[in-house]
């Protein structure tokens, strides 16, 4: 019981220290979407819902060849923008937002990605999430810090967030990490999170903020995989029994 209540009460992880253990490894941190233009940031972004970066880098260069530019987004065919990025998944909605977003841009903005977050918010397909990417990576205004799962799972181990809305965590995040590192916190948070501190076995041995870290939610994924296994094995061994 006093354990159970250790672990409810473990304070979270203190931001300064943690920033300064992750800058020393992720100093470099950055954008793993290719783009050379604000609107190709802001297409691969949407492309990268339920999709990876690396499938995502893979596609849009076919699709900037294709449809260079808005105006020819806005007025692709019927069926051409969707086999393009056909293996990005969800080929049908995504293309549905691109051509949306492409045609306010022309209508409203010039062809031009606007440079705030209501308008940016205001393009089909564009939440805060993907205005945060392509406001703080092309101009480095971010209105927040970005949260993808990676983020959002890594902000509730840490006890920063117990939010598991991503604007909700956002707002959590945007009031204890300092203005000037919301873009970066992002782009370290996901390599911390793909390299080390994974959904499904965080690898909390190697973890440079083991100490820092009170790991909620980590205690209880581990006992719920244990009691998987026991589970698996009494299966098993009836099977054996019954044979």
């Amino acid at each position: 019981m006093a354990e159970r209540t250790a672990r409810k009460t473990a304070p979270a992880a203190p931001v300064a220290e943690a920033l300064a253990r992750l800058d020393h490894l992720y100093a470099d941190a950055a954008c793993s979407l290719d783009f050379q233009s604000p609107l190709e940031l802001l297409v691969a972004t949407i492309l990268s819902a339920q999709c990876t970066d690396t499938r995502v880098n893979q596609v849009t260069p076919e699709v900037f060849r294709r449809f260079p530019g808005a105006a020819a987004l806005a007025a692709s065919p019927p069926g051409a923008l969707e086999n393009v990025i056909r293996s990005t998944g969800f080929f049908n909605a995504k293309a549905k937002s691109l051509r949306g977003m492409a045609r306010v841009l022309m209508t409203k903005h010039g062809g031009e990605v606007p440079r705030t977050m209501e308008d940016l918010h205001a393009l089909p397909g564009v939440g805060r999430k993907t205005a945060n990417v392509v406001l703080g990576n092309v101009w480095g205004t971010p209105d927040g810090v970005v949260v993808d799962t990676h983020v959002g799972r890594l902000a509730r181990r840490l006890g920063w967030t117990r939010q598991t809305d991503a604007v909700k965590a956002e707002r959590d995040l945007n009031r204890i990490v300092p203005r000037d590192r919301w873009t970066w916190i992002s782009h370290a948070l996901i390599q911390h999170g793909r390299r080390i501190c994974t959904a499904r076995r965080p690898q909390c041995e190697r973890c440079t903020l083991a100490d820092l870290c009170p790991k909620v939610g980590v205690a209880a994924a581990e006992k719920q995989k244990k009691k998987k296994r026991e589970i698996s094995l009494k299966v098993k061994r009836a099977s054996r029994t019954r044979k």
